[in-house]
């Protein structure tokens, strides 16, 4: 009996207040600690206009657009246990999920640096990100070379 597909339930975000853009509301979302919107919205404004300064660039957004089209996996491995042996299996990352991991590993990679304010250290990830560098894309890259070294399981995913 063929199992129901299910409708997706994600959520529909409202553009932010300065540049428009949902994928900046995303970015302010995974920046928020404990509940406090308006610190992480200044602090993610704040890193866009540093990041797009120290690059000359006049545009915030594509710089960010650019940093995150860096950062985002095109794969990943998930766990997988066939025959009594447990197989890391590289499957392709898609749409949502892609921008998911790439917003948080940005955030992580921020707040993993210390000693200077969270707008100057994420304006620092989205321009190593951008110049495809920093912790942010090492994780990318060591998500990648995982799924490349494990793609001989790939049939596993199939069956």
């Amino acid at each position: 009996m063929p199992r129901k597909v299910t409708k997706s339930l994600q959520r529909v975000l409202s553009p932010d207040r300065k540049y428009n853009s949902v994928l900046v509301q995303r970015l302010i979302n995974k920046a928020i600690l404990d509940g406090k919107k308006s610190i992480a919205e200044r602090a993610v404004y704040d890193a866009l206009e540093q990041a797009a300064k120290k690059l000359d660039s006049e545009d915030p957004l594509a710089v960010f657009e650019k940093a995150l089209k860096n950062v985002s996996p095109n794969f990943e491995v998930k766990s997988r246990r066939v025959g009594g042996a447990n197989y890391q299996i590289p499957f392709p990352v898609e749409g949502h999920r892609r921008l998911h991991y790439a917003f948080s590993w940005l955030v992580q990679s921020a707040r993993a640096r210390k000693g200077i304010p969270f707008s100057q250290r994420l304006a620092l990830e989205i321009i190593d990100a951008h110049n495809e560098a920093g912790a942010a894309f090492k994780k990318k890259e060591d998500t990648h070379k995982m799924a490349v070294a494990n793609r001989a399981f790939a049939h596993f995913a199939r069956s």
